[in-house]
């Protein structure tokens, strides 16, 4: 669901004061991670079922590999599954009140009886004197024992009970939702295991410039230590060119670690051992993305959007459970009986058998009743205004969303318009710097310009992806339309 969804990383970077503006909306655009190690005890998305041990051979992962190991691996994902196989079995066995129960018995023993006790005592015996020709009773002792043989087969049925037909409706609906519960939690895997890999593609990237950026910075501080040596360049320039290049080793070691780590969390989300070497196969993707009305995306998310309808199914569920409540006071029809043979030691094998119908009416339960019914029309009552709020609530989703989009591709248009400046000028004042016009103090002040160009445009683009699978999240089609959504 979109309302409990994971925050997602961002860099924290060192910029110029020329950058702030840009990185502060991006920063308002998109959520940010409230820990830096996110634990699946806190939120079970977070981890996996790890399926293999780590290799030393370098595993190639491509967006869609690494999203269709989170369906396949995610531990939030696999919890949601077994939620539904717990309501699925609770609906088979709601089933079971309609279908008539078998049961076979068998059983053998030797039995002793006091015919006293059961009410044949001698005054019994005597009364029947008359039918025997000594016109006394035989010595007959009153403790017996017998050797009994039973089979029976007993069948009972429930023919009507209005609690057991909406118990079954009320089953069924907690099996619908908890179907659309686990397929919203395929949607937060996709959208979790997606932002983890764009995450650390902007990692990438970073690390990429600070490559790039340490080894201009290694050019200029050989140019300058030469033109020291020659005696054209003071050594307050090379002190400067040696200052910035150890900021810019500093960056790349920061950066390398941070992307260490981003791909240690994307590996524990999808089922990658945290020690298996991956690389990534995909670029940072990019694509505007057609104009869309909140009108339209808020149709399309009423018709696709998986906590909605599991919300709707909760609602039959309670309506359902409140009339079960309510048909209490019916009758009730059942049926049970068994057929079976007896054989005693000595005598015949005679069968034996019971057929019955039982009507049941409640005469006066009626607290107990009238309790029930008040409390389940609560929790309907609570089901329906969480509901009608969850409307509310797309609308809102679907508005933010648009909006974010909106600014984050313009962030990214106003990024790359940055670093085209900041690179024309970085090479005026190298021109400068090389002809002896400027000390190498503007150009370690354009460097930083560029670093932090570079740094932005990269963050833009991460925001402006993450806020396209956060609208298509809000419209409810992000497993299916990732792909679109980015571009790819």
């Amino acid at each position: 669901m979109l309302v409990n969804r994971a925050p997602h990383p961002v860099f924290r970077r060192t910029l110029c004061q020329s950058a702030l503006p840009a990185l502060s909306l991006a920063l308002a655009i998109a959520p940010v991670w409230a820990q830096q190690n996110p634990s699946s005890a806190a939120n079970a998305f977070y981890g996996s079922v790890t399926t293999q041990v780590a290799t030393g051979d370098t595993l190639n992962l491509s967006l869609d590999e690494a999203i269709t190991r989170g369906l396949k691996n995610n531990l939030g994902l696999k919890e949601a599954e077994a939620g539904e196989k717990v309501f699925h079995g609770e609906k088979s066995a709601a089933l079971q009140e309609f279908l008539p129960t078998v049961i076979l018995t068998g059983s053998t023993g030797v039995y002793q009886h006091d015919l006293a006790a059961l009410g044949f005592g001698p005054g019994v015996f005597g009364s029947f004197s008359k039918l025997f020709p000594s016109g006394k009773p035989p010595n007959i002792s009153l403790i017996t024992r017998d050797d009994l043989t039973q089979g029976q087969i007993h069948v009972s049925q429930t023919i009507f009970s209005g609690p057991v037909f909406a118990g079954y409706k009320a089953a069924g609906a907690a099996e619908r939702s908890a179907h659309f519960a686990m397929m919203s939690a395929r949607g937060e895997v996709v959208q979790q295991v997606a932002s983890a890999y764009l995450h650390a593609i902007a990692a990438s990237s970073e690390v990429d410039n600070a490559k790039a950026l340490e080894a201009e910075g290694q050019v200029q501080l050989n140019n300058v230590h030469d033109a020291h040596i020659a005696g054209t360049a003071a050594n307050l320039d090379e002190l400067r060119a040696r200052v910035q290049l150890q900021s810019q080793l500093q960056s790349r070691i920061l950066s390398e670690n941070a992307l260490a780590k981003d791909l240690i969390l994307l590996k524990r989300e999808i089922g990658i051992a945290p020690g298996q070497p991956i690389a990534l196969t995909d670029p940072a993707p990019y694509s505007e993305l057609a104009d869309q009305t909140p009108e339209e995306v808020r149709a399309v998310a009423y018709r696709s959007r998986q906590d909605y309808q599991n919300l709707q199914n909760q609602a039959v569920e309670y309506k359902a459970i409140h009339a079960a409540y309510r048909s209490y006071r019916l009758p009730s029809l059942s049926f049970s009986g068994y057929y079976g043979t007896d054989t005693v030691t000595g005598a015949l094998t005679h069968s034996v058998f019971l057929a019955q119908g039982t009507l049941s009416i409640p005469l006066f339960h009626e607290a107990k009743f009238r309790g029930d019914i008040d409390a389940s029309q609560a929790q309907l009552d609570a089901v329906s205004n969480q509901l009608a709020d969850l409307r509310s609530h797309i609308d809102q989703q679907v508005r933010s969303a648009l909006l974010d989009v909106g600014a984050a591709q313009q962030l990214v248009q106003v990024s790359r318009s940055n670093v085209d400046l900041a690179t024309r000028a970085l090479s005026d004042e190298t021109d400068r710097v090389n002809a002896g016009v400027d000390d190498n103090l503007p150009l370690v002040t354009a460097q930083a310009s560029l670093a932090a160009a570079q740094t932005n445009l990269v963050e833009s683009l991460y925001q402006f992806n993450i806020a396209k699978l956060a609208l298509a999240r809000a419209a409810g089609v992000l497993e299916t339309r990732y792909r679109d959504y980015l571009g790819r």
